[in-house]
């Protein structure tokens, strides 16, 4: 499966910059999907109210799906990899 990633750089309510990739499948092109995705993981971290539009997520680049990703893909539609600030 390819995948691909949107590079996301979100604004916390407390200032710090959470940069995190949202993986999802090749197959969705339309961004206001892929920025749902970041939406519902901002709601688990509790920053439901920052914004996530073009401006903080933009389609990175296409690679192989990880196999620790692929389960969640396709239950989910999409996986998150945590890089920066995001506990």
């Amino acid at each position: 499966m390819q995948v691909a990633v949107w590079d996301t750089y979100v604004t916390r309510k407390n200032g710090k910059i959470m940069h995190f990739d949202i993986i999802a499948p090749v197959a969705i092109k339309d961004a206001t999907i892929i920025h749902n995705f970041g939406k519902a993981y901002l709601k688990t971290k509790n920053e439901e109210t920052q914004p996530l539009t073009a401006k903080e997520c933009q389609f990175c680049h296409i690679e192989s799906v990880n196999p620790a990703w692929e389960e969640e893909i396709l239950t989910k539609g999409y996986y998150i990899i945590e890089m920066q600030n995001c506990y």
